[in-house]
């Protein structure tokens, strides 16, 4: 597998940290997943179970190995560092200063091993008046005004489903590490990589900053293209009560469907572009799909060139049979389900193992491969 050989020590927690993790492991690193002795990462105990741990849990962590290890204690900080001299990516997702204080700061470990790149996730980085603020996700979509703009039929704004700004600076982070260890190819010497996940969330909104950066104004959200000021990037609720989507503004898909439709009169109103003028076409496009069922609209709409989606509930999603004919479901031995991974390569592609870690399972294991010697008996992982 493409990172067969790479040594990881996962120093993180919830979300951002072990997503990024997981996806080195799944493509063939060795990740270590530190935890705290007694309760490991709080995910653990966080939703449902369908097995030895929930899935939450399995969903940011399967093939890790989990040591746990009271940082305060100096042997066991001593024993983490002996493993960071060997590492070649160190992961953690403290606020900053807290690594410093540990004695686990980017200057300590990377002066101890020059090779080792060192991932920080935090919330609004290591800079900056922000810096020791506290915050998860729905924060950071507030701060960098993406949450402005995720507003319902009542025009407020609504928790979004996805944790847009934890899933975003994890897979910048994974982005940084590669370009990281592809550059040390040549130097030799890895680097620190200071990942915020407000930078994240503001470097996403590409599609949404036309008004601010052109007119130093907050968007419209019923005005803009891709987030309601349009006919065809809309949600239309159908008769029985499911939504449909139309997902695609280019002239030939709001041609191919308003002339099906018999109303090619109103095409001119949407190829203008966006804004309240194109409030007759959703309208009209609303009483044509409030007349008929789901299943009638993705009949009609399955016969046209037109981009559309049906609003589908979780489980349907997972069942989907493209889903399925694509391997978005992997089935472990015990009969569990799996999200695989998304990254696909025609050659030594992904191989994920399906088992998330006891915590301190692994302690006797890496000691042992990492540093040639057993585990110092009651000391690392007490009280786990």
């Amino acid at each position: 597998m493409k990172l067969s050989g790479l040594r990881v020590i996962d120093l993180s927690s919830f979300l951002p940290g072990p997503y990024l993790t997981m996806s080195l492991a799944d493509h063939g690193a060795e990740v270590i997943k530190i935890e705290q002795p007694g309760e490991g990462d709080p995910v653990r105990h966080l939703g449902l179970s369908d097995g030895p741990c929930t899935v939450y849990f399995r969903n940011l962590n399967r093939g890790k190995k989990s040591i746990a290890l009271d940082l305060k204690a100096p042997e066991q900080k001593a024993l983490l560092l002996e493993l960071c001299d060997r590492a070649d990516v160190f992961v953690e997702t403290f606020r900053p200063g807290v690594a410093e204080r540990l004695g686990l700061g980017q200057a300590v470990l990377r002066a101890r091993n020059p090779r080792l790149v060192y991932c920080s996730i935090s919330a609004f980085g290591h800079s900056g008046p922000y810096r020791q603020r506290a915050a998860h996700d729905l924060a950071l979509e507030a701060f960098s005004g993406v949450l402005s703009l995720t507003v319902g039929s009542d025009g407020q704004p609504t928790i979004p489903a996805i944790p847009a700004a934890d899933q975003l600076s994890a897979l910048q982070g994974l982005s940084a590490i590669l370009m990281a260890l592809l550059r040390r190819e040549s130097t030799g010497r890895g680097d620190f990589i200071d990942m915020a996940m407000h930078d994240a969330m503001l470097a996403a909104c590409s599609n949404i900053t036309g008004t601010t950066f052109a007119e130093n104004r907050q968007p419209i959200p019923r005005h803009e293209r891709s987030i309601g000021g349009a006919a065809f990037y809309q949600i239309y609720g159908t008769r029985d009560g499911r939504h449909v989507v139309l997902a695609g503004q280019e002239p030939k898909f709001i041609e191919n469907l308003l002339r099906k439709l018999e109303r090619p009169d109103l095409i001119g109103l949407c190829v203008r572009g966006p804004g309240p003028h194109q409030q007759t076409v959703i309208d009209f496009l609303g009483g044509v799909f409030g007349k008929l069922s789901l299943a009638e609209s993705l009949d009609m709409l399955s016969t046209l060139d037109v981009c559309y989606g049906p609003v589908n509930t979780l489980p349907e999603a997972f069942a989907d049979p493209h889903a399925l004919a694509r391997g978005m479901v992997l089935v472990d031995e015990a009969g569990r389900r799996h999200i695989a991974p998304a990254i696909r390569f025609a050659e030594e592609p992904a191989a994920p193992r399906l088992q998330a870690p006891a915590l301190n399972e692994h302690l006797d294991e890496v000691v042992q491969s990492w540093l040639g010697r057993g585990a110092p008996a009651g000391k690392a992982g007490a009280g786990s």
